[in-house]
């Protein structure tokens, strides 16, 4: 099961899932999967390193504190190290010690500024809803596109979305707080998380981080995460039904892959009976079973997917 999860990590941050955000939450956590981002081979290492953030489901359970609340985007995290205004070296994520070269690219979605020294922005890339049925992976995907002459037919649909700051010899944050060092960066021609209007573009949830500085940087970080930030992510509430049987069809691309017949069952006010079951190995990590019940939920209120088994207390099936 490692083995195909660090496949659709790495699928993932090439923007081409073959896992959903769902589904493969709820495997990371049934198999206790802590790996984050995935390693590439061609690697650079970042300025300093990109985290990730712990996810919660409830704003209950953060600590107490002044917190400045952002939209998550749902697009391609990407470090830009900035060498006196100008975009000297931009990574793709990476596994967030280290990502792949995409200088050229950046640069024609990047601003030049003006700023004497070196520091590094973690932005992310994204697309608007109207680009294509999956706008993640159309902006990652093209971070990802061999030919520059492709992408800059792109650059138009792509924006380029700072949520944080690195000076170099300063660590993060100049300011006192984090609403300042936006403010600034706003000032010198970037688009910030905290005043991007999210309306038309993916999100997955929300960003809770300390507005103190001095206190984020206190608490330091975790092997992953700061313990300064959360990303408060929205859970699609699932329909229960029963898998009735499983057959094998041929996509376009020529590829057999298992799709689950169902009980048929109302979703989001469209009647559901088929549902994706991507390959053997993701039935094998759910523990399918012909007349079992599961959960569905319709991935971007459009695909059917089941994302577990619901066992019974009483009999465990």
């Amino acid at each position: 099961m490692k083995n195909f999860l660090d496949l659709a990590s790495e699928r993932y941050y090439e923007g081409n899932p073959i896992l959903t955000d769902e589904e493969f939450d709820h495997l990371a956590e049934k198999y206790k999967y802590k790996k984050v981002g995935h390693q590439v081979t061609d690697a650079i290492p970042h300025l300093f390193r990109m985290y990730s953030l712990q996810k919660i489901l409830s704003s209950d359970i953060i600590p107490e504190g002044e917190y400045i609340v952002s939209p998550k985007w749902d697009g391609a995290a990407v470090s830009a190290v900035y060498n006196n205004g100008e975009v000297e070296i931009a990574l793709t994520r990476g596994d967030g010690i280290q990502g792949r070269d995409i200088t050229d690219k950046i640069r024609l979605l990047a601003p030049s500024i003006k700023f004497k020294g070196m520091m590094q922005v973690n932005a992310e890339v994204v697309a608007p809803k109207t680009t294509s049925d999956n706008p993640r992976n159309f902006a990652a995907g093209s971070l990802n596109l061999k030919s520059l002459d492709v992408f800059e037919e792109r650059v138009h649909d792509l924006y380029f979305v700072v949520h944080g700051v690195h000076y170099f010899g300063l660590g993060m944050g100049f300011n006192t707080t984090y609403i300042e060092d936006m403010k600034e960066l706003e000032q010198w021609g970037f688009r910030v998380c905290i005043n991007f209007a999210d309306i038309g573009f993916p999100t997955d949830g929300e960003v809770w981080r300390l507005n103190n500085n001095k206190e984020f940087n206190a608490l330091g970080y975790t092997a992953h995460h700061p313990r300064g930030a959360y990303a408060l992510k929205e859970v699609p509430k699932g329909v229960l039904t029963v898998l009735e049987a499983v057959i094998w069809q041929t996509g376009k691309s020529g590829i057999v892959s298992p799709v689950a017949l169902l009980e048929p069952v109302e979703i989001g006010g469209a009647l559901v009976s088929r549902a994706t079951l991507h390959n053997i190995e993701y039935i094998r990590a759910l523990n399918l079973e012909i007349g079992c019940t599961v959960e569905v939920i319709r991935s971007g209120e459009i695909i059917p997917r089941i994302v577990r088994r619901v066992y019974d207390e009483k009999n465990n099936s």
